[in-house]
């Protein structure tokens, strides 16, 4: 059902062995089950293509998950140890959106804590 790449990236990652969007017809939807049912790992194409590009990220991003200018202002924040309240105060929204971006920014660099997002976002040059 969702579109966005960083649901099928995430899916995979704790364990998934297909990914399909709710659009997919009967037939693909018998194949992906044949495929996985004999070990493998079936992606819907269009799906593949867009987290192809996504993994390409964007210039700069040594291949990372694009983030958006929004979340690179909230991972700069943080990561100058901004807590949530002070980042949403700082950029003029609530709490919760927020936590809504920290939640996108970790899941599109495969994080849990907010010291492996830190430290992951450094690794890659995400900081400035």
């Amino acid at each position: 059902m969702q579109e966005d790449p960083a649901f099928a990236r995430a899916a995979l990652r704790i364990g998934a062995a297909g990914y399909l969007l709710k659009e997919a017809a009967a037939e693909e939807l018998l194949s992906a089950a044949r495929q996985v049912a004999q070990g493998g790992i079936y992606l819907q194409p269009a799906m593949g293509a867009r987290l192809a590009v996504a993994g390409a990220g964007a210039p700069g991003t040594d291949g990372d998950p694009s983030l958006t200018a929004r979340e690179l202002q909230v991972l700069s924040l943080l990561a100058l140890g901004h807590t949530n309240q002070e980042v949403a105060r700082r950029l003029f929204v609530s709490v919760r959106t927020v936590e809504t971006h920290r939640a996108r920014v970790r899941d599109k660099l495969g994080t849990e804590t907010r010291a492996e997002l830190i430290a992951a976002a450094r690794e890659r040059g995400l900081l400035g």
